[in-house]
C-alpha cells in the first residue's frame, strides 16, 4: 500500500485540484483540510500568535483558490502550496510593517489636532495624554485587525478601498474592522484603568505635598 502511495497521491491531489477548478466546493474543502496544518505552521512561523495565523492561513487559502488555476500540474502541489504561502506571509510583514509606519505618522499629535496658540498647556497636554493611549491601544491589536481599523476609521478609506487594498472579500474587511473596534474600545478602557489606578496611589502623596506647601 505505502509503494502505491506516491504513484497515486499526486493523481488524487490532480483530480481535486481538476474538480475544484469545476466549481467543486467540496473538492476545495478537501484540498484545506489536506494542507491546513503545514500552511498554518509557515503563517505561525511569521507572526507567532495563533490568532494572527489562523487569520493569515485563511487569506493565504483565498489568494490561493484564486491563483489555483495558474498551477501547473506537472509540479508538486505541496511544494508549491508552501512557496506560495510563505511569499505571501512575506508580502504581510512588509504591509504590516508599511502600515506601521504609516499609522505612526497618522497618529502624530500636531497632525490629529493642531495645537492653537489660544489653547492652554494644560489642554495640550491632555490631548497629547490622548493620542499617547489611542496609539498604545492600536499597538495591542493583532496586526489584521488594526491594519482594518487604520484604513478605516484614520485614513477614512472606503470598505472597497480597504477590500482591494487588502485583496480580501468587503465581508472580511467589515468583520476585521467591527472586531477591531470593539478590542480598541476594550483595551483603551483597561489602560485608562491601569491609569487611574496609579493616579489613585500617587494621589495622597500629591495632597500632602500640596498640603506641605
Amino acid at each position: 500500500m505505502s509503494a502505491d502511495s506516491p504513484a497515486t497521491q499526486p493523481t488524487s491531489v490532480d483530480a481535486l485540484i481538476q474538480r475544484c477548478l469545476s466549481g467543486d466546493q467540496l473538492a476545495w474543502e478537501q484540498i484545506v483540510r489536506l494542507h491546513w496544518r503545514k500552511v498554518f505552521n509557515v503563517a505561525y512561523k511569521f507572526v507567532g500568535k495563533h490568532d494572527e495565523a489562523e487569520d493569515l492561513t485563511q487569506d493565504i487559502f483565498l489568494k490561493v483558490f484564486r491563483s489555483l488555476g495558474s498551477f501547473d500540474r506537472r509540479a508538486n502541489f505541496q511544494t508549491w502550496l508552501i512557496s506560495v504561502s510563505r511569499n505571501l506571509c512575506i508580502d504581510h510583514y512588509r504591509s504590516v510593517r508599511k502600515e506601521r509606519e504609516t499609522m505612526d505618522r497618522a497618529m502624530d499629535a500636531s497632525e490629529l489636532s493642531p495645537v492653537s496658540k489660544e489653547k492652554s498647556p494644560y489642554a495640550t497636554v491632555e490631548q497629547q495624554d490622548r493620542v499617547a493611549l489611542l496609539r498604545q491601544a492600536l499597538e495591542a491589536l493583532p496586526p489584521t485587525l488594526r491594519t482594518a481599523v487604520v484604513l478605516r476609521d484614520i485614513q477614512e478609506l472606503s470598505y472597497q478601498e480597504i477590500a482591494d487594498r487588502l485583496r480580501l472579500p468587503e465581508g472580511t474587511v467589515k468583520s476585521r474592522i467591527n472586531r477591531g473596534r470593539g478590542e480598541l474600545a476594550a483595551q483603551i478602557r483597561r489602560l485608562r484603568a491601569a491609569a487611574g489606578d496609579l493616579d489613585d496611589e500617587a494621589g495622597p502623596a500629591r495632597s500632602r505635598n500640596h498640603e506641605a506647601e
